[in-house]
Parts: C-alpha cells; structure tokens; sequence
C-alpha cells in the first residue's frame, strides 16, 4: 500500500507549504508586524520541492 494512492496527492502536500507561506505573511501583514519575504519565499520553494518529490517517490514505487 502506498503512502500516497494517486501521484496527483503529490500536490495537495506541496500544496501544505504553500498555504503555510501564505499564514506566514498574512499574519504579521493583518497585525501591523514585519513581514519576512526571505521565509514566505522559502516556504512556497520548499512546497514546489515536497510535491516534486513526492510525485518522484510515488511513480518509482512498484505497485502492489
């Protein structure tokens, strides 16, 4: 059984860490803070990684 059934679920994990990114500027922005760029940026590039290779793991798996 794998983790994840469908490599389009791949997605939906990257997707986590992009709408991370987003509650890491909408959070400071909506409370009057300092918005981090550099973090919101590393996020959203560490979301892009996630589902990539997750979709790599999932198709290179055998299936049972």
């Amino acid at each position: 059984m794998h983790i994840l059934r469908h490599p389009r679920n791949a997605l939906a994990l990257g997707l986590l860490f992009v709408v991370l990114a987003f509650f890491y500027w909408a959070a400071p922005y909506f409370g009057n803070g300092h918005v981090d760029p550099t973090g919101i940026t590393l996020l959203v590039a560490l979301g892009a990684a996630m589902s990539l290779m997750a979709y790599v793991l999932v198709s290179g798996s055998p299936r049972d």
